[in-house]
């Protein structure tokens, strides 16, 4: 099990909390074990939902470890079956995740909630996509944005760098619920046992539903992406840029762009 993982079972329902400090950043080892996680959740017949939440209230998680892009980590890596974090493009994954934002959700860790089910946001928490200023591009956020937004809000979130706050994305549809910090927790965990009363096939059948409606595009785009990017995309990827911005990140200092 990987250190920077807390994993508790209470019931049907798993916990799962992200502890790397400062900031619950995931690279991929900790995301291949997070895709195990999942796989294993899924194949449990003993557990129905699984909340995923980070540890302290000041971070969720701020996405991709930069500091494992600036040694040589790649855009495209092997994440897991699940995908980055484990659950977003995990297979036959019919039960549902609710994740309980306890702080900042920052680049892919804001990604990751756009395939969650339910999203339980901590009051003063706060979304950013800060990519398109380290000289990369989001890659979940710009398949899934566009399909629960209006162009304009997902473009809005994609390319300006602003922090949105919880209640803006509640407002907007992207969190489910709003609640004090000190209440997280607890709400995330009344939901559950409030999805513990339905049929579980049910359940099961609404997210098969739903994800085979959905993933046709979702799947359709990731492989592209890996085996013919778009010409832009992979302009970016072999950038000189793409390595800078994760230097800079590193070196506390603005990027210095080769490519306008």
């Amino acid at each position: 099990m990987n250190n920077y993982l807390e994993l508790e079972r209470r019931g049907a329902v798993l916990e799962i909390t992200l502890n790397r400090p400062k900031a619950n950043t995931i690279d991929i080892p900790l995301s291949q074990e997070l895709s195990r996680v999942f796989a294993e959740f899924r194949d449990d017949p003993e557990l129905r939902v699984a909340i995923m939440t980070g540890a302290g209230d000041r971070f969720y998680s701020a996405g991709w470890d930069l500091n494992a892009v600036a040694d040589g980590e790649e855009y495209i890596g092997e994440f897991g079956e699940g995908g980055f974090a484990g659950f977003p493009e995990l297979k036959s994954l019919n039960k549902p995740v609710i994740c309980a934002v306890n702080g900042m959700a920052v680049g892919a860790g804001f990604e990751m909630l756009t395939r969650a089910d339910f999203v339980v946001a901590a009051d003063h928490a706060e979304f950013l996509l800060p990519e398109v200023g380290i000289g990369i591009a989001p890659d979940i956020g710009t398949f899934t944005l566009p399909k629960l937004l209006t162009r304009q809000r997902a473009m809005e979130v994609l390319m300006t760098r602003r922090r949105f706050s919880a209640q803006q994305m509640a407002s907007w549809g992207l969190v489910t619920q709003v609640v004090p910090g000190a209440e997280l927790m607890a709400a995330a965990r009344a939901l559950s046992e409030s999805l513990l009363t339905s049929a579980p096939l049910s359940l099961a059948a609404i997210k098969e539903a739903v994800d085979d409606t959905e993933t046709t595009t979702f799947s359709d785009c990731y492989q592209r992406l890996r085996n013919s990017p778009w010409p832009a995309f992979k302009a970016m990827l072999d950038s000189d840029d793409a390595v800078e911005g994760a230097k800079a990140f590193g070196e506390r200092r603005p990027p210095r762009w080769a490519q306008n």
